[in-house]
């Protein structure tokens, strides 16, 4: 009789802690947030890793046609605050014969710039905001026979920049200001902005 009524005491409480233990169980398989960061914009995803970093990058071409290059991102939504995201960037741009102008001089000049950026941004419903702070390692090859004395050729510059993302609908957007600070890299200075409507 003992046994029975503990096995029947045992099936209640087994009954009434499933739903609980169900519960807990499908909190520890929660998977990391896998939303592209808000500052990564249009880019392809390469890798997503198991502690939640998304590994993104695009190329890089300016409108005059001066610069091609590549963007890499990582970034990552800390658990716990799916709004934040915090990540890296490194970009690799190369230009060629780009004007410049230094005084009453005007000269033609190659530039490769390698790039390193701290990224962080806020999710606000359908906006995302960022700023981006880091420096940029750079060697310039002026195309004239004498080197102006007064023109940085080569250099460490800060980068810095900000941006906004939005999404509404179908429809998203993308508005982003960066600046490298050095004159001979001014041609790499751009506000960009973009929307996009798939179908």
């Amino acid at each position: 009789m003992k046994s029975g009524s503990s096995a029947a005491a045992l099936a209640v409480v087994l009954t009434v802690m499933s739903p609980l233990l169900a519960a807990d169980e499908h909190q520890l398989e929660l998977a990391p947030v896998t939303y592209d960061p808000v500052y990564a914009g249009e880019m392809t995803r390469l890798a997503q890793l198991d502690n939640g970093v998304v590994v993104q990058g695009a190329d890089v071409t300016t409108p005059d046609g001066y610069t091609s290059g590549f963007r890499l991102t990582a970034g990552y939504s800390p658990y716990g605050l799916p709004q934040l995201d915090i990540g890296a960037e490194f970009t690799y741009r190369a230009s060629d014969e780009v004007p410049l102008s230094t005084g009453d001089r005007h000269l033609l000049i190659n530039t490769t710039a390698f790039g390193g950026s701290l990224v962080a941004g806020v999710r606000m419903g359908g906006l995302g905001l960022y700023a981006k702070t880091g420096y940029a390692d750079w060697d310039g090859d002026p195309l004239s026979r004498s080197e102006d004395p007064g023109l940085d050729t080569t250099g460490t510059s800060r980068i810095q920049g900000f941006g906004a993302r939005f999404e509404f609908s179908r429809m998203s957007g993308r508005l982003e200001f960066e600046e490298i600070d050095a004159p001979s890299l001014a041609h790499l200075n751009l506000l960009t902005a973009s929307v996009h409507i798939p179908f």
